[in-house]
């Protein structure tokens, strides 16, 4: 019989092979975590590796991304779609095996991971929504959604501040089945971590609210065992094991060392190691009978049929929950969403009203929310200013000392910008729910790199930024967003809407809620004009840019705008003598994706007087205004002051937008 340690060591020979193949890589994470995925995969975890996307599968998460090879080496031994040939392909070009694991490029891979600490943080969001979505479906005597997020991670990932801002939130939210695996082996690639990393993690994580399972030994199996035991006893707090473990476990001259993080071992040091292990196989074969003690497609064939005739025994005593479950796991609108949509649209063109547009998105979220039960909303600790809870919101956890709700729909973050936008993604790849999550789009900034991580991985999350520019007013430059605004348009993917008035801000939502992708919504803090439109001007809000106003013939000078901005376009054209066409452009790539015909109808190339006029940074309008046009824009950082003050400063004036149309001969 094959005993646990040979079945472990196949992730260390498959790992340390591939990584010499590709002579790049990560071979000490894998190597010295394979016993304690061996006791996980063989005895708990419960997936079906002929169906990745089974709905009540457990999720793993390699926060410590780098060590991909243990994820590859799993799937491929458990029965996924992974072949043998795919770990000889790990690294190369268009390969299944990327160098960090890659949400979309191998089945069973649950999120993208490289960043270190968003793995974990995208692993609190996989648990809190199984958390939520159980609250919200699971009926007495009937249990739907009931699976575990287990996480490896280790020093690097708990270095990262946002390992603070998320494991303390999912203490507080006591997310029972959120399982991690701390590899505590005293190594990061520069070396022994003691002289840059001396926390003392079990009594952080403490005072936390986390159950802690400290000096479990990584190489024992009955010990992980025992651990992982304890950590499906405790249903009201996350847990840590802290798994002694050493780096490169087997390699005879570099565990235990930084030799073995961040580089191929070296076919010597590999041979010494299947010596020390006792593993006889050529690279990249494994023995029949290490395959048969590593398969898990039988278990997990019967493990889906046991969930899927609980799901048709769900389905008989809840017809309509069931239904809207399967709805949401997939991903699908409501069949009525048109319907819903449309009657939003005229609604909100009738009333006409001129509010901030971050006003205008709570209406906007007022009209759409009560048919979207997916939503789930939230903010940074900004609520009253980002207005994101509307009138089918209800506090998951209201503060106060008031018992947590988790069938609600609505989250108060705390100050965590990088966090929230990390838990969303992670509550957007479990499925089932839709998130949106609020702050300034100044701290956007603390963010950058989860919204990175949306766009890369296409999650269907909404990023709600108010405040948009110099226009926040007294809180000065430190809270002015000057450069947020071009550099989000930058990032590939995100769809960047900053809309003008109440009816763009609707259309905003409406885009981002049918988006396969993230968007940034961004909103005004002060009060916009209503433009008013044609029934064609209304559909063509939706084309990202289109002609707000027009003139006879061909025009003189064409006028773009966006967001407060639109309304200075619009006063100051029809103060001029000129053939002044206006342009609205709320989302420029959904503009830049329109064909040739409709591009050349909004922005005729015989017409190079063109002038962009936005409160941001202004390089990425030449673009549209050509190297002839010019461009009113910020070219420093704003002050502090009253807001109409600071337009009056920088230029952002009737008067000043007159003048520059007027430049033009």
């Amino acid at each position: 019989m094959t005993t646990r340690r040979e079945l472990a060591n196949a992730i260390r020979v498959l790992s340390m092979d591939a990584v010499q193949k590709a002579n790049s890589g990560h071979p000490g994470a894998p190597m010295g975590m394979a016993d304690i995925a061996e006791v996980l995969y063989n005895d708990y975890f419960s997936h079906n590796p002929k169906n990745p996307k089974w709905i009540n599968r457990d999720r793993f998460v390699m926060s410590n991304g780098h060590g991909s090879m243990l994820p590859y080496s799993v799937l491929h031994l458990t029965g996924y779609d992974l072949s043998i040939d795919d770990l000889k392909a790990f690294r190369q070009l268009h390969s299944k095996t990327p160098g960090h694991p890659e949400y979309g490029y191998t089945a069973g891979i649950e999120t993208t991971t490289g960043p270190l600490g968003q793995g974990i943080t995208n692993a609190v969001g996989m648990a809190l929504a199984e958390k939520i979505l159980a609250a919200q479906f699971n009926k007495p005597g009937h249990t739907l959604v009931d699976h575990y997020t287990y996480v490896f991670l280790g020093d690097g990932c708990l270095m990262e501040g946002i390992s603070h801002e998320a494991c303390s939130f999912a203490g507080t939210l006591g997310l029972g089945k959120l399982i991690c695996f701390y590899d505590d082996n005293n190594i990061s690639i520069d070396g022994h971590v003691d002289g840059w990393f001396t926390d003392n993690t079990p009594k952080r994580f403490e005072a936390y609210g986390w159950q802690v399972l400290a000096d479990v030994d990584g190489h024992d199996a009955d010990a992980i065992k025992k651990a992982i035991d304890a950590a499906r006893a405790e249903t009201h707090k996350p847990t840590l094991i802290c798994c002694k473990t050493i780096i490169g476990y087997g390699s005879p001259n570099k565990a235990g060392t930084h030799d073995v993080h961040g580089a191929p071992l070296g076919n010597d040091e590999i041979a010494l190691v299947r010596q020390t292990l006792g593993w006889t196989a050529e690279p990249f074969v494994i023995p029949a009978e290490v395959y048969a003690g590593w398969d898990a497609t039988a278990k997990g064939a019967a493990a889906e049929d046991a969930w899927t005739a609980q799901l048709a025994a769900y389905a008989a005593a809840y017809p309509t929950e069931s239904a809207e479950f399967m709805r949401r796991m997939e991903g699908k609108l409501p069949a009525n969403w048109s319907e819903i949509i449309g009657k939003a649209i005229e609604t909100t063109n009738a009333k006409a009203e001129s509010p901030a547009t971050r006003v205008a998105s709570k209406n906007a979220l007022d009209l759409l929310a009560p048919s979207l039960p997916e939503f789930l909303g939230g903010s940074a600790d900004l609520t009253p200013s980002n207005n994101t809870f509307n009138k089918a919101s209800r506090y998951i956890n209201p503060g106060d000392h008031k018992a947590q709700d988790f069938s609600g729909n609505y989250i108060s973050y705390g100050v965590r910008e990088f966090g929230m936008s990390a838990i969303m993604n992670g509550a957007a790849l479990h499925g089932g729910l839709l998130p949106y999550g609020a702050t300034f789009l100044m701290f956007s900034e603390y963010a950058r790199n989860a919204l990175r991580m949306a766009a890369l991985m296409k999650t269907h999350n909404i990023f709600v930024y108010t405040h948009d520019s110099i226009g926040l007013g007294e809180d000065g430059p430190t809270h002015q967003p000057v450069e947020q605004i071009p550099t989000l348009r930058m990032i590939p993917r995100m769809s960047v809407w900053r809309a003008c008035d109440s009816l763009e801000t609707l259309i905003s939502w409406k885009h981002a809620i049918e988006y396969q992708g993230p968007s940034c919504l961004i909103f005004s803090r002060q009060n916009l004009k209503f433009q008013q439109r044609t029934p064609e001007q209304i559909a063509n809000i939706e084309k990202g840019g289109y002609i707000l106003k027009d003139t006879d013939g061909t025009p003189d000078v064409i006028v773009i705008a966006t967001g407060s901005e639109v309304e200075l376009a619009m006063e100051a054209a029809a103060k001029s003598d000129k053939k002044v066409r206006v342009v609205s452009m709320p989302c420029t790539d959904v503009f830049d994706a329109q064909d040739a015909a409709y591009k050349e109808s909004v922005l005729p190339a015989a017409v190079t007087a063109r002038i962009a006029v936005e409160a941001a940074i202004p390089d990425g309008w030449y673009k549209y205004v050509g190297l002839n046009g010019k461009v009113i824009g910020m070219k420093t950082f704003g002050e502090s002051a009253p807001a109409p003050q600071l337009f009056k400063e920088f230029g952002f004036t009737v008067d000043n937008v007159l003048a520059t149309i007027n430049s033009f001969a």
